[in-house]
């Protein structure tokens, strides 16, 4: 269950957790903001377009770190997955540690929007969301974050 708990003196986080919930995983309370992604690789991951919450430095695994599995899907980034359900965990860019949280993982997230697109250039023609966004084709996403594909 999705909760926010005080932890060590925090103002609280919202905490998450995978399918079997041998891996819950916390970001800080105030993150609201999901970004959602339309590459190959986010839409092979989750079945679909990537909604996920950007934790910047700030993920944390509560529990179960001894079931979380990473893979190496690029030259600058990583995916992390349960080994015991294949939950998808999160997304870490390795250059700088920036964390992407899937939204599913919470069962609420208080006050959240759609903020951006990221690979809209690999979306496909069969679904869109509504609404107005920032919306980065994957060149402008990779010059934004420093890397090259």
């Amino acid at each position: 269950m999705t909760e926010r708990i005080g932890m060590d003196g925090d103002a609280g986080r919202l905490r998450g957790r995978c399918l079997c919930g041998g891996v819950s995983l916390s970001v800080p309370a105030d993150t609201r903001d999901v970004d959602v992604c339309h590459c190959g690789a986010c839409r092979r991951w989750h079945g679909g377009p990537a909604m996920v919450l950007h934790a910047g430095g700030d993920l944390r695994i509560e529990a179960g770190d001894d079931r979380v599995r990473r893979y190496p899907s690029s030259a600058w980034a990583e995916r992390a997955f349960c080994a015991v359900c294949g939950s998808g965990l999160f997304f870490r860019l390795t250059g700088d540690d920036q964390a992407f949280v899937p939204a599913g993982l919470f069962d609420a997230i208080p006050g959240a929007r759609l903020h951006s697109e990221i690979f809209t250039d690999a979306q496909p023609g069969w679904y869109a969301f509504a609404g107005r966004r920032e919306r980065l084709t994957e060149a402008e996403f990779l010059a934004r974050v420093g890397t090259a594909g």
